[in-house]
């Protein structure tokens, strides 16, 4: 898996995506586009409205993203901290499932002005791995090569792989408690990158997905579309 992004895009980067990219410029350890963005950028176009830029960015690094944005506002969420804090990080290890926001000046996370903020909204995803591969569901043993599910897009940038883009997007990676809560209950701007991304996907990226999602849900909502794909 290439660490950093390549300038060589074979299509033009959008503004919010290259500025993020632009951040990363010095930073050493693994990251890559996750999210609607990485479905656009597999797609090669913007094809939706999105509220900020997801990086994934795997759990042991964390400390490295406090390291390379001192002075940033920074807001760290985990299940130590309550859902709707504003707690600025202090660089404390945060726990699995963890995420980080960098908001706007203007964002209800942002608290203080003398903080550094960013020009588009974007989000660090802590993601576990073991070696050579990415982890997605640790409970339904789910698990991936990074170097076949992190690749390059025709944006240049490293980027997940469209079937691991939806299988996050359709709770894949949720704990079997999780998902029961979720109660099949799918974001509708999931379900648009779902139907943007399935008629790209071969027969066997279509079947390792509804293999991945059935194992949390087995009556997902998604499986009818992927087998008539």
């Amino acid at each position: 898996m290439r660490d950093h992004s390549s300038r060589e895009a074979a299509t033009p980067v959008p503004e919010p995506v290259a500025y993020v990219r632009d951040q990363f410029l010095d930073f050493r350890p693994a990251w890559f586009l996750c999210g609607g963005w990485a479905a656009d950028a597999w797609l090669g176009r913007e094809t939706r409205d999105h509220c900020d830029v997801d990086i994934a960015v795997f759990h042991p690094d964390q400390h490295a993203i406090y390291e390379h944005f001192p002075g940033w506002a920074l807001v760290g969420h985990d299940s130590n901290v309550a859902d709707d804090t504003t707690e600025q990080w202090n660089g404390r290890r945060l726990d699995l499932p963890a995420h980080i926001h960098v908001p706007e000046l203007g964002s209800p996370l942002s608290t203080s002005a003398a903080l550094r903020h960013t020009a588009f909204e974007f989000e660090f995803l802590l993601n576990e791995r073991s070696d050579h591969d990415w982890i997605l569901n640790r409970e339904q043993n789910i698990a991936v090569p990074l170097e076949r599910y992190v690749r390059l897009s025709s944006w240049g940038l490293p980027t997940a792989a469209p079937e691991v883009v939806l299988v996050f997007k359709g709770g894949g990676h949720l704990a079997a408690a999780e998902a029961a809560a979720a109660n099949d209950v799918l974001r509708p701007h999931d379900e648009q990158d779902l139907f943007a991304l399935v008629p790209t996907l071969t027969a066997t990226q279509r079947s390792w997905l509804g293999e991945s999602l059935g194992k949390v849900r087995p009556e997902h909502a998604w499986l009818p579309h992927l087998a008539g794909a």
